[in-house]
């Protein structure tokens, strides 16, 4: 026998048993749990063979298997609990834990050749058994998922694997509108070598299109340019979470420019207003413009001192905060309101309502962030409506 590989939870080793399933998003099953396991910090993969000369505990898992994010590390750290999760003909186990000596054995459980290891009954457990269902980093409560993945259920398993990486907290437009057309794209881009960093690429160039066009007072054409990069900026996070290539730089390349863009994008508009033949006097147009900096600016910190002070996001809270975050005077809601303005022919009122809309919205969060810091104080600690049972 030789030394275990590692300690439970931390460099556990693992093995794949099985055929490998369909290509998902460009990857095939088995190399997506491989960069699973990576992101997890499990261990070396070993062969059966070699995970039954380990002593220590080695994670046994179906080469087919879809298996969501959350569930890693739970399988990492629990001894004996067998993953039961979805496949085309019914409820399959995906994945176990086990000491080395009993490998093969768990294989041929997970392969339905065995029904337990030694007679011993084992831990079945479905992802809505284990308690995972609140993911911190996305904002959201979702049941994670499971699947032993074949032909007959690969794109909806692709579908399902696409919308849980959706933030639970976001706007209307991009949890309503883009879903559908976000899914196809990144589902094309994926087998292509499309990264998500080449994708934010052409959202910044959208971007400065957009402030380049509102300059001159082509709203029209600007929006276009607008909405793109919209569309384009909830692509990128897709394909990187489908993928599973998402980086340090890649997150700061795009939330930077998330974080950056707007206000210069009202800025144009204001000021590209005079070219389309509805000029401003300095009294209105700095009133709108200070209204909806400063609002923007404020609401931002607000949201960081809900994060210092509360230690959750403002947003996930109550879901009623979790609905206003939809609406909130953010970029997407306020394009909605520019986009409408033009339709009607008067892009000045856009801007007006999205200066009123920020004001209000701004008032909002204040009574909002108000009642939570007197309800920390009142119960001690805050948690978010996600979290509950």
């Amino acid at each position: 026998m030789t030394k275990p590989d590692s300690t439970p939870g931390s460099a556990l080793p693992f093995c794949l048993v099985g055929e490998t399933g369909p290509s998902l998003f460009g990857l095939t099953t088995a190399d997506r749990t491989r960069r699973l396991m990576a992101r997890a910090g499990a261990g070396r993969e070993l062969t059966v063979d070699q995970a039954s000369a380990q002593a220590g505990p080695v994670l046994v898992v179906r080469a087919d298997a879809a298996i969501d994010q959350p569930l890693i590390p739970l399988l990492l750290s629990s001894n004996r609990l067998v993953l039961v999760g979805e496949g085309v003909d019914g409820d399959v186990p995906l994945a176990m834990q086990v000491p080395g000596p009993s490998a093969a054995t768990a294989c041929d459980v997970l392969l339905g050749r065995a029904d337990s290891i030694g007679g011993e009954t084992l831990d079945r457990r479905k992802p809505e058994d284990l308690k995972a269902d609140f993911w911190k980093a996305l904002r959201k409560r979702e049941t994670p998922y499971a699947f032993a993945v074949s032909a007959g259920n690969a794109k909806a398993v692709e579908w399902r694997m696409f919308m849980g990486t959706y933030k639970g907290a976001t706007d209307l437009v991009t949890k309503h509108v883009w879903p559908v057309p976000a899914f196809h794209a990144t589902r094309y881009l994926a087998p292509r070598g499309i990264t998500p960093n080449m994708v934010t690429t052409v959202a910044a160039i959208c971007t400065v299109l957009a402030f380049w066009l509102f300059l001159k007072g082509h709203f029209a054409t600007g929006l276009v340019f607008a909405w793109a990069m919209t569309f384009l900026d909830t692509v990128d996070g897709k394909l990187a979470r489908t993928t599973l290539t998402s980086s340090k730089w890649g997150d700061v390349f795009d939330h930077g420019i998330d974080l950056v863009h707007p206000p210069f994008w009202y800025i144009a508009w204001a000021l590209g207003l005079g070219a389309a033949g509805f000029s401003w006097d300095a009294v209105t147009f700095w009133w709108v413009i200070g209204a909806i900096l400063g609002g923007y600016v404020i609401q931002r910190l607000f949201e960081g001192i809900a994060i210092k002070w509360l230690g959750l996001e403002i947003h996930i809270w109550r879901p009623v905060d979790t609905l206003f975050r939809q609406v909130t005077a953010r970029r997407n809601p306020n394009l909605v309101l520019l986009t409408a303005s033009l339709l009607v022919g008067r892009p000045d009122w856009g801007l007006i309502a999205v200066a009123i809309w920020t004001v209000l919205c701004l008032v909002l969060h204040g009574l909002q962030l108000m009642q939570a810091l007197a309800a920390k104080r009142r119960l001690g600690q805050l948690t978010s409506w996600m979290t509950a049972r």
